[in-house]
């Protein structure tokens, strides 16, 4: 019990820190890519693989986007507003921002180190830096242990959880909550399962090409709660400035303030520095690996500073109050309801759905990828119907566990990540600063960049850049 509560501690202050800190130096080493590089990272999401087939920077944006993209941008904004307060919002496109440099490391780092697969395709991650810069497999496999648990146990649960509460302002959830939670965490189970098995090709295919269309439409609904509310837009952007500003509220009660809890779900939403990303930074075929960098930096602004934002802007502008009593799916559902009347859950439940059920697929993909790391290999049949056997019951667990534990579990595993990756990819750090400084002066002279290791310092021999 003590060590969950030191844990738990390290979700507070420690955390929040390590993000601010982290995201601000790497900001500051890279000269502010952000800003001045965001019009290139748009340019570079267009551009096409340079050997046919393989996996292309929009690819690998949609890969690392469909993971981001979940729970958090619905029951985490409305939990961090309802708890910490509506400033909670400008602390999450503060986290979002800065975070935006560490995703560029850490990312750009994937690229550099990544792994020639037998297809000629390419693979690799944090574990894969570690081991090759610093030399490390142990330390490379702690780091896939706490990703493991972090989202087959950690995120899985939570999006199970924030899935099946999506439907809690139903009056069939209401007759019976704990039943209700315990079958809807079934099917999703179920359906996950049967996914993973190998039995719904087509149903990923399907749920694949709706998340994008439900994101736009998403943003489009905000977009028109906005113009149905729009004489509260004044009163909800002196809310959202002016609480987070409020610096005796933010320091009286931190632990539930507005920027702790900005922080803490705007890093459970875009995951930047904790080392999922770079997973799929490392499939894409580019030229120079600053360009995934940049697209993954872009990856973080989609989520949070769009995405977010839309849930922020659709809940506060609504004239609904938020409070600790209704966090999570209940405000959302509270807000839409006054704005779009019996439409707005309908459509909230079925954003979650897809949102949802994407992300455990893509959590699980990361999942697999870190048992092949440990074992050095594709795990056998057998493993793998066994793990995914496991993950289904987690999800179900995740479904009937307490609003408090599950927010709590993917804390704790999001801060072990953060505080294992963050670190080494300050250590690191130098061979993504001279790759971006190699690609801009490349720019500079008309080229389309290409990369050598040795240029960035990188002495061990590479797959790809040699």
């Amino acid at each position: 019990m003590a060590i969950w509560n030191f844990l738990l501690y390290l979700t507070g202050w420690p955390l929040a820190l390590l993000l601010f800190c982290g995201g601000l130096y790497f900001t500051i080493r890279t000269k502010c890519p952000q800003f001045k590089l965001f019009k290139e990272s748009i340019r570079v999401v267009s551009e096409k693989p340079a050997t046919e087939g393989a996996i292309s920077s929009f690819g690998a944006l949609m890969i690392s986007t469909a993971s981001r993209v979940g729970t958090g941008n619905i029951i985490g904004v409305s939990t961090a507003i309802c708890v910490g307060g509506p400033g909670a919002v400008f602390w999450m496109w503060v986290t979002a921002i800065l975070g935006g440099a560490s995703a560029f490391v850490e990312s750009t780092l994937a690229q550099v180190y990544k792994k020639r697969d037998p297809e000629g395709g390419s693979y690799g991650g944090p574990a894969y830096y570690i081991e090759a810069a610093l030399h490390n497999r142990p330390l490379a496999i702690v780091f896939v242990v706490a990703l493991i648990i972090t989202y087959a146990v950690g995120y899985n649960m939570l999006a199970s959880y924030n899935l099946q509460s999506a439907f809690s302002g139903f009056e069939f959830y209401k007759a019976n909550p704990q039943t209700t939670a315990a079958i809807i965490g079934a099917i999703i189970a179920a359906v996950f399962l049967y996914t993973m098995l190998g039995g719904g090709k087509r149903l990923v295919k399907v749920t694949g090409t709706l998340v994008p269309i439900m994101g736009v439409l998403y943003v489009l609904m905000s977009l028109i709660a906005l113009i149905l509310n729009i004489g509260n837009i004044p009163h909800m952007l002196g809310m959202i400035f002016s609480d987070a500003f409020n610096f005796s509220a933010i320091f009286g009660g931190f632990m539930g303030s507005c920027l702790m809890m900005g922080f803490k779900r705007g890093l459970y939403s875009n995951e930047a520095g904790i080392g999922s990303a770079p997973n799929a930074a490392a499939a894409a075929d580019v030229s120079h690996p600053a360009k995934q960098g940049l697209v993954q930096m872009l990856s973080v602004f989609i989520d949070t500073l769009l995405l977010c934002t839309a849930t922020a802007f659709m809940t506060l502008c609504s004239g609904v109050e938020p409070n600790a009593d209704i966090a999570g799916a209940g405000f959302v559902q509270q807000a839409l309801s006054k704005t779009f009347g019996a439409a707005g859950p309908i459509f909230i439940a079925i954003a979650m759905v897809l949102f949802a059920f994407t992300t455990l697929l893509g959590n699980f993909y990361y999942v697999e990828n870190g048992f092949a790391y440990i074992m050095k290999k594709t795990p056998g049949k057998g493993f793998t119907i066994a793990a995914r056997v496991i993950g289904a019951v987690l999800i179900f667990l995740g479904a009937i566990v307490s609003f408090g534990f599950a927010w709590d579990l993917a804390d704790v595993c999001q801060v072990i990540l953060a505080g294992l990756n963050i670190p080494v990819c300050i250590v690191l750090g130098g061979v993504a600063y001279k790759a971006l400084d190699d690609y801009v002066a490349q720019k500079k002279e008309g080229k389309n960049p290409t990369f050598k290791a040795k240029d960035a310092g990188v002495t061990v021999p590479t797959d790809f850049w040699n």
